[in-house]
């Protein structure tokens, strides 16, 4: 099991940041804390190597990597644990006017592990927006989480539903070290009790629509 950060200094709260006093389990409940996690994202550029993609605490400590699938008729990424545990399977769906990706737990594409969809809310956008269905949401007719925010500017902001109630918030980190070795560095705090594998689980997908958009 990952490390988890110690005695992490709370962020500066948000204009509505939600509050739960139980924890919001998407994937596991071993990923909800009682207090904000502050992570870094790292994504380096002009590498098709495995492990590109690389998430760690405030002290550099790896928390996830993702395995990206490659060349494939079924683009396909995988969230792995510090050990090269899968903790979740992402599958795209290629032929789909709103781009929709399929979550799985595990390295499992089997639908009865399915854990959420994330898919845009419109065909074209100006500025992201995407709205997450967990996999009990039958009806889709109201999103469970939904994202909006620049990502070209890496500042995002993660709802709960359609409410104004933020459960996660990431921010672009410019060093001329990450400039001079050709990175992508940004930090991403998750909320007390909410599940912060499934927010980096987010992130990946984020990450891979706006790289197919730029493509």
């Amino acid at each position: 099991m990952a490390q988890q950060p110690v005695n992490v200094p709370a962020p500066t709260p948000p204009p509505n940041p939600a509050m739960y006093s139980n924890p919001v389990s998407i994937i596991g409940p071993q990923y909800c804390l009682p207090y904000p996690v502050d992570l870094a994202v790292v994504r380096k550029f002009m590498t098709l190597a495995d492990g590109s993609f690389t998430v760690t605490d405030i002290n550099d400590n790896i928390m996830f990597k993702v395995k990206e699938k490659h060349f494939s008729l079924h683009d396909k990424r995988t969230l792995l644990d510090p050990a090269g545990n899968p903790v979740v399977t992402i599958t795209e769906k290629l032929i789909s006017a709103h781009e929709k990706h399929y979550v799985f737990r595990g390295n499992s594409t089997d639908s009865k592990d399915l854990l959420f969809t994330v898919g845009k809310s419109k065909m074209i956008q100006l500025k992201t927006t995407l709205n997450v269905y967990l996999a009990s949401n039958n009806k889709q007719d109201v999103c469970d989480f939904k994202i909006k925010g620049s990502w070209l500017e890496r500042s995002c902001i993660f709802y709960a539903g359609e409410s104004k109630a933020i459960v996660a918030q990431m921010q672009k980190r410019i060093t001329a070290g990450s400039v001079m070795l050709d990175k992508d560095r940004y930090t991403v705090t998750v909320y007390p009790n909410i599940d912060y594998a499934f927010v980096v689980a987010l992130i990946v997908i984020l990450d891979e629509i706006n790289n197919d958009d730029d493509d």
